[in-house]
């Protein structure tokens, strides 16, 4: 049975909507049978209140929606709330109304009407839903129980509510009661104040507890875990303080006072520059000021370190037997007599001045050639220590330099860190991929390495972080680069460049089989005396398994041989099989050949030309082709050719045009027909303007039907006037002409001097022609000649 409030019994034949002033709460909700006191500030709600205590004391509680609305209306306050009696009400001087109200019984607002004085809300009851006895029953021990234990961990909540509730007998009063301890949220506490249902209303208020449940034992978790750690800390604390005490009491405490002494003494051994040594002194002086805990101290403390880890004057001694460096350098590396003298060069003025500023080398050349391996090389036979800082994807300048002591964490830059880790003011110093650096907003790392590697400059290098003048003129710098234009000019100018080109086929075979057959042997756990491989299969690796100017995919190719034969090895459980590897036996090994020795054609064709061209990978093959169909005088290039490719396209056929008469073609042929020159492998890019007299010989080709000996080869830039100019890379495209087997090579006439560089084991197999007019290639070139003999 359900009591209603004597608003809602005042006649039957009256209708159940009851008028009561309404009080709009902030932040809290109501229930029935709660006794709350209310703060009450707002004018309007001041007369709600003053209004029920006028008449009947009653006035209607209902929830805001939102807590900082002021002026709320309709739509701001919740439907349902509690009919609540006014108990007591106690006017303060400032104003403000404190009130003590208890909850009597649900309603919901079925009308809202607005007065300049205060809300006036017409109500009708909410009934509650039966339900069945037994499941009431079950619920309600459930949330009982589940309050004891929530009172059981929550101090703040009562022990004696917990008991009182066990003497209560309506179900409904027990779930108000229970909802109005907890410190649910907002939300769920209205939800439950507009559950009709009871049993649906007591499996959600279990609900809630058990979930307010599970958080406080969470939270217990987390501070029983910050607790432990703190009494932790405070032991390691306390047992350092005994610590601390038990060696003062025998005398054997080192305190800060010994700390700065120790930092003294080693100040006054280390021998430095004049300006690093004043620098320290005057550190250190602020230093014994400070306190030793503070943050300043840790900063200084770490400066005067650096400075006195450094190797102001420590310097290795210097190897003076110039037949050993060169013995040291001829073992380590086979070829490469370009360096290899300039380095002696250096050794040798250095033996007779005794003092000499260190070069800065710059080795440029394709990958796999190598260029770091030669620097540790050179370190080993001058006798200096090594170190190396790898540049490639550096975008920040204070890699180089360091950043300022006003910045936390700060650190000097990699040059002076390299420095101090190698312990030597005077080593050799490896910059590689110096054209891979990068710049953005953080600074330009390349324009920094202008005063490094600048030898009128690097005797006073100033690092940010030291903020001193460091020595660096000892040191003999060697970068590595693989293309030398993505080295800023200026960067170029303080370098002394030395190219290392491809190797040749008999040096890669040299280099395999005195430095990589062994090394991949042992690597793989073989034993030379049972793996031999002969000269043919070296040679069929070079040709047939690898394409490249250096010999890194060959030592990879190697190491795949051995491993294949250390299974069978181990396959076969006995170790002194032997192995004898063979140019026929490869294929075992390394499956199908990759490459095709030699590319040039099989037959004379007619608008096939060969060409050659420079990558970073060392010289190519350039395969053009070039047809002449009837057109319209269009002229088609493809073969993702770049702007200037395009360009001595264009200058060829204006070349071709104005020696039509004595090429003996059509002199309307550029009306006529459509020109189409390819250049295969379309997914490559190309560019550059050695590939002139190229495109230039392959359309008189097609035009004049004379087809071109595949055993030529050429490079060249043509003008409109049929001059050859020279080129660049020219080693590297006569190194792909000789693994092609091209007999001849035609060149500029003024690429002559650059023939020096060619090897002589390649030099003396092929043909060099010297050219200097477009008319002297297509006479070397095209097979039918009869047309050019009046020239």
């Amino acid at each position: 049975m359900i009591n209603l409030p004597k608003i809602f019994k005042q006649d039957e034949s009256d209708s159940s909507e009851s008028l009561l002033p309404l009080l709009p709460l902030r932040d809290i909700v109501v229930f029935p049978h709660m006794v709350v006191p209310l703060f009450v500030g707002r004018t309007k709600s001041v007369n709600a209140l003053t209004d029920a205590i006028n008449k009947d004391k009653r006035i209607f509680l209902a929830t805001q929606k939102k807590a900082g609305v002021d002026d709320p209306g309709k739509k701001d306050i919740n439907a349902v709330g509690t009919i609540g009696n006014v108990l007591q009400l106690l006017r303060l001087p400032d104003g403000t109304v404190k009130v003590l109200v208890e909850g009597e019984a649900r309603a919901r607002i079925i009308n809202f009407i607005q007065d300049e004085e205060f809300f006036q809300v017409g109500l009708e009851p909410v009934l509650e839903e039966e339900s069945s006895s037994s499941e009431e029953k079950a619920l309600v021990k459930a949330v009982i129980e589940s309050f004891e234990k929530y009172a059981g961990l929550n101090k703040n909540v009562s022990k004696d509510i917990a008991n009182d509730l066990s003497t209560i007998s309506d179900s409904s009063q027990i779930a108000d009661t229970v909802a109005a301890q907890i410190s649910f949220k907002i939300q769920d506490k209205q939800r439950l104040l507009e559950t009709s249902s009871l049993s649906r209303r007591l499996a959600l208020l279990f609900q809630l507890i058990e979930s307010e449940i599970e958080i406080f034992k969470m939270e217990k978790r987390i501070k029983g875990r910050v607790k432990t750690q703190m009494d932790k800390t405070q032991k390691k604390y306390y047992l350092n303080e005994q610590m601390r005490a038990i060696k003062k009491e025998m005398g054997t405490e080192e305190g800060p006072a010994d700390d700065l002494k120790d930092l003294e003494k080693r100040i006054k051994r280390k021998r430095m520059s004049k300006e690093g040594a004043a620098r320290t002194r005057q550190e250190f002086k602020k230093l014994k000021m400070m306190t030793p805990m503070s943050a300043e101290a840790a900063v200084g403390r770490n400066y005067i370190d650096w400075l006195i880890s450094l190797p102001w004057f420590d310097r290795s001694r210097l190897c003076h037997d110039l037949d050993e460096a060169e013995a040291i350098l001829n073992n380590d590396h086979y070829g490469l007599e370009k360096p290899k003298e300039r380095i002696l060069e250096y050794l040798a003025v250095q033996i007779l001045v005794k003092k000499i500023r260190g070069p800065i080398l710059c080795l440029v050349g394709p990958p796999g050639v190598g260029k770091t391996s030669l620097a540790k090389s050179v370190a080993n036979a001058t006798g200096r220590k090594f170190v190396r800082l790898s540049l490639g994807g550096v975008r920040d300048e204070a890699e180089i330099r360091g950043h300022r002591r006003t910045y936390i964490g700060a650190m000097p830059g990699k040059i002076i860190q390299s420095l101090k880790k190698v312990g030597s003011n005077n080593p050799v110093f490896c910059l590689d991929e110096v054209d891979k650096m990068s710049m953005d907003f953080r600074g330009d790392p390349s324009a920094a390495l202008l005063e490094v590697l600048d030898p009128e400059q690097n005797n006073t290098f100033n690092d940010h972080y030291l903020d001193v003048d460091y020595d660096l003129s000892d040191i003999l710098f060697i970068t590595t680069a693989n293309t030398l234009p993505d080295i800023p000019l200026p960067l170029q100018d303080r370098m002394e460049i030395i190219r290392i080109s491809g190797y040749t086929e008999e040096e890669k075979y040299h280099i395999a089989d005195q430095f990589l057959v062994p090394k991949q042997l042992k690597m793989n756990g073989l034993d030379e005396s049972n793996v031999r491989f002969s000269k043919n299969s070296i040679v069929t690796i070079i040709q047939n398994y690898t394409r490249e100017a250096g010999v890194r995919n060959l030592e990879r190719e190697i190491s795949s041989v051995c491993r294949k034969i250390a299974r069978e090895v181990l396959k076969n459980k006995d170790a002194n099989d032997e192995f004898k590897i063979t140019s026929k036996s490869i294929a075992k090994y390394l499956g199908t050949p990759r490459f095709k020795h030699g590319q040039i054609e099989k037959n004379d064709e007619v608008g096939v030309v060969t060409g050659l061209a420079w990558t970073q990978v060392g010289g190519e093959l350039l395969c053009i082709e070039t047809v002449a169909m009837p057109g319209k005088g269009e002229l088609i290039i493809t073969g993702q050719i770049g702007d200037v490719m395009k360009e001595s396209a264009r200058a060829a056929v204006s070349y071709v045009r104005s020696r039509s008469d004595h090429l003996k073609i059509d002199n309307g042929f550029y009306k006529e027909f459509d020109i189409h020159i390819h250049v295969p492998e379309g997914a490559i890019p190309k560019d550059g303007p050695s590939a002139g007299i190229s495109m230039c010989t392959s359309i008189v080709s097609a035009l004049t039907k004379n087809p071109v000996d595949r055993n030529v080869a050429m490079t060249g830039e043509i003008t409109l006037r049929g001059r050859v100019l020279p080129i660049g890379g020219l080693k590297e495209k006569f190194l792909a002409a000789h693994r092609a087997g091209i007999k001849k090579v035609i060149v500029p006439m003024e690429n002559e001097k650059d023939l020096k560089d060619i090897p002589s084991g390649i030099s003396k197999h092929m043909d060099i022609v010297l050219v200097e007019h477009m008319d002297e290639v297509l006479s070397h070139a095209l097979i039918e000649t009869d047309t050019f003999k009046d020239s």
